[in-house]
Formats: C-alpha cells, structure tokens, sequence
C-alpha cells in the first residue's frame, strides 16, 4: 500500500505522524515505510479502538512538500523506545538506549510522578529535590513538585495538590497499556484520587506517548478525569495543575530563565494566568540553555489554557483559577462533573536546546495541531 503524505504552510521537524488505515496482513509490532529512493523509515503498527494506525516519525518536511511511501512488513532495526518494569514501583523510559525517565507510581509516594527528566546531551531539565538530594544549588521548597506529575488542589474539597495536613492521595490502580516500539512507547494507567482517608472522589486515565526523535524530546499526554462513584466538584483555584512541572532551579525565571508563550509574552508577569495555545519555559542548565514547552491541543477543556507559571520554577496548565487569574471579572472557574462524566486535555512536552525562538516552538506547535495530512493509495 502507498501513502502520499502533503504539508500544510509550515516546516515540519522530527514530527509524529498517525494514519488508520486497513492494510491486509498487517500485525501489530515493527514495520516501514519506503520512499522512491529505497529510504526506509521506522513504522509502528498498532491496534487503537479496533483500527490499524501506522505511526512514524516525520524527520523533515517543508511548506507544501509532498512524499510518497510504501508500507513494508519488515522491520527497520533500530533502537526505539523502551518501557522497562524496574522495579519499587517504577517504569524506566528509554529512547534510543537512553534514558529519558522513569514513571515513579509506588505507595511510598502521596502520587505518581516523572523523574528523572532528561533533555538534549543528557541534560537534566527538572527539579531533583525532594526525589533526590544533593545536586548543588537547588531550592528545597514546596515538597510536592516533584519532577513532572498531574494534580489538581480542591477536589470535592479535597487538596490533591500539596502534601500538608489531610491531604488527599492520588493512586495507581492499574495499566491498561505499557508499550515498547520503534517509533514510540506508551504508558497508559488508571488512578484513583482518594481523601486523606481513602474515600475515593473520583478516577483519571492518563496516557504518555513517548517519540524516538533525538537530539529532542517530545511526550504527548492525555488526562481523562472522570466523576466517579458521584458528582465531582473542581473548584477555581490556582493550587494546580492538570500537568505540571517543576524546572531545574538554575532555569528559574528569578535565576536568569525565561518564560515565553504563544502571544509573544515573557517572564511570569505576562504569562500568569494568561490564555496561550502554549508557554516556553527555558533557562540554563550546565553551560547551556536548555527549554520545556507545554503545548495545550484545541480538544483539551477550556483550550487554550491559562497558565500557573512562575518565575521560581513552577510550570502547570490550570484552565481552572480564574478567580485567582482576574478577580475583578467575578468568575469563579469551578467546574462541576455530573457522576459518570468526563473531561478531557491533551498536551505536547518539547524538550529542547536553546530559547522557545531558537528551539522554533512556534512551528513546532503545528506539528502537534496540524500534521501534515496523508492519503492512502
């Protein structure tokens, strides 16, 4: 079978593409695509909501272009991305032989979370402590940002955010997927959000696509949170973040980092509680700079996010505190979940080398929104 894959008005780069497609004989596993030329590139084949789907890695494609490819059983070869059970309730995420992180789900910890987090030539892009101490200079402040990780401050009255007196504890029931793939991995897992007591509030599925592109990174993320056993109450306050991330301490705006969103504005004071279809957050890290973006996709509630950001570390996505965002509008942001409903976000993580400008985040951006569109032959 032939595809022919066409660009929009952008330049794309190491960008992830999906296609279903019914292909007789094709299985789940490794495969190619084979261009004119005889080049070959790493296919995934898998089966999601009983549909095919071939996912590659774009590599590069200009404005306009178009490529045509054949779908081709044989494996490439290759390292890809490897999820590994390594134990004390952790799964190691490597790419390419190496280590990118680890998913942290055991009961030692109040919820899961992602650590290490690690970015371009091996450099670490996210806050150690408290996971670990002893790396020089950095701040030990605020013992629930840790790394990367998913939260949310009121829930039903519950603090599922800090880790003070009663707090409510997020966790780990189940996977439901853990994949290991030439072109991508993927961990999908169910939690339960519980009071301090274990009563349950209500459940997530939480989904991490991770992509064999290099020198980058790039890991989607899928949050369902859903208003199980009863109605779930998500009260307006910036105590949160639907994803979150703490960046390490010499990126700090306060340090010499730079926080950059979608409009153009920078450092907290134009991007806190600001709506923007993505925020930057880069500053340096041993000798270089390095950057984290968060990029918000049109089916997530509330697109684009406003942002928590701040200008000593900490990055989430909260559409929610909106009375903490602009008190004089008089809204309150709660959102209320009837039992039984959902509600749905979507985000790109872009690990990158340089500013959001040299890191070309705007384009990058439309990698995730608008792929370039295949059609099959």
């Amino acid at each position: 079978m032939n595809f022919t894959i066409t660009a929009g008005p952008h330049t794309y780069r190491n960008c992830p593409i999906r296609v279903e497609a019914d292909i007789p004989g094709a299985q789940p596993g490794e495969a190619s695509l084979v261009e004119a030329n005889g080049n070959r590139l790493p296919c995934q084949v898998s089966v999601e909501g009983g549909k095919t789907v071939l996912t590659w890695i774009e590599p590069l494609m200009n404005a306009g272009e178009s490529k045509e490819y054949t779908f081709d059983t044989a494996a490439s070869g290759g390292a890809g991305v490897e999820i590994v059970d390594v134990g004390e309730g952790k799964l190691e995420v490597r790419i390419g032989g190496k280590l990118f992180t680890r998913y942290c789900y055991g009961t030692d910890w109040v919820r899961p979370f992602m650590y290490p987090f690690i970015g371009p030539k091996e450099t670490l892009v996210t806050r150690g402590w408290p996971v670990v101490d002893g790396i020089a200079g950095e701040s030990m402040d605020h013992t629930h940002h840790k790394s990367v990780w998913v939260a949310y401050g009121e829930v039903n009255g519950v603090d599922d955010w800090a880790e003070d007196d009663r707090h409510g504890w997020i966790r780990h029931v189940a996977f439901e997927e853990v994949t290991s793939g030439p072109v991508f991995g993927r961990i999908r897992a169910r939690n339960d959000w519980t009071n301090h007591d274990g009563v349950k509030q209500m459940a997530d599925v939480r989904e991490f696509t991770f992509y064999n592109v290099e020198p980058e990174r790039l890991m989607d993320v899928k949050i369902k949170l859903i208003a199980e056993p009863g109605d779930v109450e998500l009260k307006g306050t910036k105590e949160g973040g639907i994803i979150s991330v703490r960046v390490a301490t010499t990126m700090d705006g306060e340090r010499g980092g730079l926080i950059t969103n979608a409009y153009g504005g920078k450092t907290e004071a134009e991007n806190w509680g600001k709506p923007a279809h993505w925020v930057d957050y880069c500053g340096p890290v041993d000798g270089k700079t390095m950057g984290i973006t968060i990029m918000d996709h049109p089916t997530s509630f509330r697109y684009p996010s406003r942002w928590h950001v701040r200008d000593y570390g900490l990055f989430t996505a909260n559409p929610f505190a909106l009375m903490d965002y602009e008190p004089e509008r008089g809204e309150s942001g709660d959102h209320l979940m009837k039992q039984g409903e959902e509600l749905n976000f979507a985000y790109r993580l872009y690990v990158h080398e340089g500013s959001a400008e040299n890191a070309g985040v705007g384009e990058r951006y439309f990698c995730f929104i608008a792929p370039p569109k295949a059609a099959t032959k």
